[in-house]
């Protein structure tokens, strides 16, 4: 039998290879939770349209994902990034390892863990290197990411 949690991951990165929104917001719960290290934590339309912003923005962005792991509860995949950072123009590896609970045939909660001074190291160059482990340097990141969020929120409503 088929585990359908699975194939939601499965759809779920597929889509993100193919930089289609609709589809990767459609595998969300209403009551989506979202974390990483850059956006920090995100619910419901914020972690929708993170998505959708990303997608837009990506013009290089390439993903890979392997090992999917799933129960009807509780799920996992191993994916990685390759893209130019904008605000730089430095080019980003990104290694992550998501984590998913379902509710509803649905994800409810997405977080994904990655080595936040790895990439700031790529994405900041030697600012990156000497700041990118710090508290103060995630808590700006957030501020920064959670800016251009509701900026962009801003702009597709108009």
């Amino acid at each position: 039998m088929i585990n359908p949690m699975k194939g939601l991951i499965e759809t779920f990165y597929t889509a993100f290879q193919n930089k289609d929104a609709v589809t990767m917001v459609s595998c969300y719960h209403d009551d989506i939770i979202f974390c990483d290290p850059a956006f920090g934590e995100l619910k419901g339309d914020d972690a929708k349209a993170m998505w959708r912003m990303l997608c837009r923005n990506a013009s290089d962005l390439k993903i890979e994902f392997s090992d999917i792991s799933a129960s009807l509860k509780k799920g996992s995949v191993h994916w990685e990034a390759w893209y130019t950072f904008s605000r730089t123009g430095r080019k980003v590896h990104n290694v992550v390892n998501a984590e998913f609970d379902f509710k509803d045939s649905k994800i409810i909660k997405h977080i994904d863990h990655f080595n936040l001074h790895k990439w700031a190291t790529q994405a900041f160059g030697l600012r990156g290197r000497f700041l990118g482990g710090t508290n103060i340097f995630k808590n700006k990141l957030n501020q920064q990411t959670n800016k251009m969020l509701k900026e962009f929120k801003e702009k597709i409503k108009n």
